[in-house]
């Protein structure tokens, strides 16, 4: 990889395009106001334009069949539709025509949508980082540098108390469901085994508890609603999942929220007989998921496009992207800030 032109990059600005307006692409239009470097050109919806009413006056809103017409106006798209059915296609199709940055968490998929939007990127000369936000993501990588400095021991991963858009967004897709929320709660004993260090052997299940309100539409069936979700592969099966049915105004009232936070723990051991005991942790407390991926999101369309200035195609992950990539600032100001 090629030294980058600092000055040139930090001068010039990003034109951004949001695919997607739920709570993820409202976060991203937020976002990329406090981006000094970034410009939001346009968002793309597959609901009606004249519907949606941005944050920021003045900008497009056009349907998402028309982003093609946008390829030599916008640098990077913001792909912020759901991992359960809009990403799997969305970021194929449109990393032949943009440079794009998608939050596909489906963890067990991954290197199949990695494969699919390779191939459609370099086709198209542009530059995809695939599975950004805080898990996949930030949390991906502390996992790495954690397992890689101490390679004597065991690394957990913790999510919640929170709110999962990807867990929650499979539920909407369920026939019959008109909204939900899903919480990922940390089993407290396992978590507080983990910190004392005790290396404990813990499956799925051990580790994490969903809870699943759901408010459904008139007619539905409430025992086949509950079966779809627990029986859910990749995203309910292994873990103890309580279903509750409740009114739509219920859930509005009582889980209106999207918190969210976790903690990654590598447990290792240092010396000669591994006499040492160390303990890396890193952990993140969210009042809003959705608006805190979407500002990682945001930070990594800045390295998108400047991957595909230095001619570096095809699909990335966050391993693949330097730190100071992410950054509006100067090589001398990050030395200076940060180092």
């Amino acid at each position: 990889m090629g030294e980058p032109n600092w000055d040139k990059l930090c001068n010039t600005v990003i034109r951004i395009g949001i695919m997607g307006y739920g709570n993820l692409g409202r976060g991203a239009e937020l976002a990329v106001a406090k981006c000094d470097d970034m410009e939001l050109r346009c968002i793309f919806t597959r609901r009606d334009p004249s519907k949606i009413i941005p944050v920021t006056k003045g900008i497009k809103v056009c349907a998402a069949v028309e982003a093609q017409c946008f390829a030599e106006e916008i640098d990077v798209m913001l792909m912020c539709g759901g991992s359960a059915i809009d990403l799997p296609v969305q970021t194929p199709e449109f990393a032949r025509l943009f440079n794009v940055v998608d939050s596909y968490d489906t963890h067990a998929k991954i290197s199949e949508h990695y494969a699919k939007t390779d191939i459609a990127a370099k086709a198209g000369g542009k530059t995809a980082i695939i599975s950004v936000g805080w898990d996949p993501g930030l949390f991906s990588l502390n996992r790495l540098m954690a397992e890689s400095m101490l390679p004597s021991g065991s690394s957990y991963t913790f999510w919640g108390e929170g709110v999962s858009q990807g867990h929650t967004d499979a539920i909407k897709n369920i026939d019959g469901v008109s909204d939900a929320r899903q919480y990922t709660i940390p089993v407290q004993s396992a978590l507080e085994a983990v910190r004392k260090g005790e290396d404990p052997e813990l499956t799925t299940r051990q580790k994490h508890r969903r809870m699943c309100y759901v408010a459904v539409k008139e007619g539905a069936d409430y025992a086949d609603i509950e079966n779809k979700i627990i029986t859910m592969p990749d995203y309910f099966a292994d873990y103890d999942t309580t279903v509750s049915f409740v009114s739509t105004e219920e859930l509005l009232e009582n889980h209106s929220g999207l918190p969210h936070g976790g903690f990654v723990i590598r447990s290792g051991k240092t010396g000669c007989c591994n006499e040492h005991k160390q303990i890396a942790e890193f952990s993140i407390n969210l009042d809003s998921n959705p608006e805190f991926t979407a500002s990682v999101l945001v930070a990594y369309a800045r390295a998108a496009y400047r991957l595909n200035t230095e001619g570096i195609t095809g699909c990335k992950t966050v391993f693949d992207i330097p730190p100071a990539y992410l950054s509006q600032e100067s090589k001398d100001e990050l030395i200076k800030k940060y180092l």
